[in-house]
């Protein structure tokens, strides 16, 4: 989330464990409330990068790229909020969900739609994908980017970027080298998986990628 919610939620769960100091549910959600804190800069580095890719399209003759996300809060709403400040149109593919997923404010209002099922939704994501930049999340995060790596393994979807943000974070979270070295993936395999730490950094993987060289006009 953005660093002045983070800080507010990490506030108030400090606030609580002060006056419970020995209930370890508070203690957890001050860790908890710490890390997100941490993790807020991404919020603001989804947004640059947004807003990077949506300026280029004024001064680049390529692929006329719009950013497309999930539509809904934290980092969504990030990528969302970069094309906003740019002045461009950005796509919310949001879904229906037992507990109401909004769209953010910051999808265009003629490029925001709703699915009821998931797998629909993936394929809308994938279909016309010049690259995909997957930011620190969660179930959902992660579901859809093995979706595009098996895509990508399996031959079906073309050659797109798989641009994975915070190197560190990822190399954390999955040690995609141990699914290799276990003969589960294949040596090549890792190679469909890229790194960046910096907004400039993951555009510049996109727009040296054949994929984007395929949908520049000629």
């Amino acid at each position: 989330m953005e660093r002045v919610a983070a800080q507010r939620q990490l506030s108030q769960a400090q606030q609580r464990l002060a006056e419970q100091p020995d209930n370890q549910a508070l203690q957890r959600k001050v860790k908890r409330g710490q890390r997100l804190v941490e993790l807020s800069p991404f919020y603001e580095a989804a947004r640059e990068f947004a807003h990077l890719v949506s300026c280029a399209q004024r001064s680049e003759q390529g692929c006329n790229l719009v950013i497309a996300t999930g539509g809904g809060p934290g980092i969504m709403e990030a990528a969302n909020r970069g094309a906003f400040d740019a002045g461009f149109k950005s796509i919310g593919f949001n879904i229906s969900l037992p507990h109401e997923q909004r769209p953010n404010p910051f999808v265009t209002p003629e490029l925001c739609f709703r699915f009821n099922y998931f797998a629909l939704r993936k394929f809308h994501f994938v279909m016309r994908a010049v690259g995909s930049v997957f930011f620190p999340g969660g179930f959902g995060t992660l579901d859809e980017l093995f979706e595009v790596l098996t895509l990508r393994q399996t031959g079906i979807k073309g050659p797109i970027p798989v641009v994975l943000f915070g190197r560190d974070y990822w190399q954390e979270v999955i040690n995609f080298n141990a699914l290799a070295d276990s003969g589960l993936i294949g040596d090549d395999h890792l190679d469909l998986i890229q790194f960046a730490d910096t907004p400039s950094e993951a555009w510049e993987l996109i727009r040296s990628s054949e994929r984007y060289a395929q949908c520049r006009p000629r």
